[in-house]
C-alpha cells in the first residue's frame, strides 16, 4: 500500500476545506482567488461568454431577428411575361408541360406571378396564382385553374411538391370557419403531378 492508495471509507463525509483562515492553513491571504483583479472581489458576476471586455462572439455574429417558419411552403415562381413569350395562344400550361419544356429547376409547387405583360390567351394551371396574374390572364382571354396546396403532415425533410399537392380522390380539407384559408374558393381536385 502506498500513499496514493489511501482514501476515505465508502460513504464518509469530510468537512469542507476552510479558506481564508490564516497563513498556516495553506488557504490564507488570497483564499484561493489569486491576486487582485475582478474575480478576486466579492459578489463577482460575469455573463456567459465574457471575453475580457472585447466585443464577445455573440455580438459579433450577424443580427438575426424573428424566426424561420419550417412549415412554410415555398414555390417555384413563373412570371406571366415569360410564359407569354415562350408559349403560343390557346396553349395549356401546367406542371407536365413546364417539365417537358425544361423550365422546371426544382421539385416545388408552382406559383404564377403577375410580373410582365401578356397579350395572348393561355390556359394556366398552377398551385398558386397571384391576384395580379389572374387579372392579366383573364383580361387577355385566358383561363386560370388554381389547384391550391394541402397542409403538410409530419415534416421530416424540406417540403416538396409531393407533400403539398392535392391528389385525385382526396377528401376536401376542412378549415376552421373565419380563417383566411377558409375564405378562399375551394380548389378542384387535380391529377397526380408525379
Amino acid at each position: 500500500m502506498k500513499l496514493h492508495d489511501l482514501a476515505p471509507d465508502q460513504g464518509a463525509r469530510l468537512p469542507s476545506r476552510r479558506i481564508g483562515r490564516g497563513l498556516g492553513s495553506g488557504r490564507g491571504v488570497t483564499a484561493g482567488k489569486g491576486t487582485k483583479g475582478q474575480k478576486a472581489r466579492q459578489g463577482i458576476r460575469m455573463i456567459p461568454g465574457f471575453e475580457g471586455g472585447q466585443i464577445r462572439m455573440i455580438k459579433r455574429l450577424p443580427h438575426r431577428r424573428g424566426f424561420t417558419n419550417q412549415w412554410r411552403v415555398e414555390y417555384e415562381t413563373f412570371p406571366i411575361g415569360l410564359l407569354g413569350r415562350l408559349f403560343s395562344a390557346q396553349d395549356t400550361i401546367d406542371h407536365d408541360v413546364l417539365r417537358e419544356r425544361g423550365m422546371r429547376t426544382t421539385n416545388l409547387p408552382i406559383k404564377v406571378l403577375g410580373t410582365g405583360e401578356i397579350k395572348i390567351p393561355l390556359s394556366v394551371t398552377a398551385h398558386r396564382v397571384s391576384a395580379t396574374a389572374r387579372a392579366k390572364i383573364e383580361s387577355a382571354g385566358g383561363t386560370v385553374v388554381e389547384l391550391g396546396t394541402k397542409t403538410v403532415q409530419g415534416k421530416r425533410r424540406d417540403i416538396q411538391l409531393r407533400d403539398v399537392a392535392i391528389l385525385h380522390g382526396e377528401p376536401p380539407r376542412v378549415r376552421k370557419p373565419g380563417s383566411r384559408a377558409a375564405t378562399r374558393t375551394s380548389a378542384p381536385a387535380a391529377t397526380s403531378p408525379e
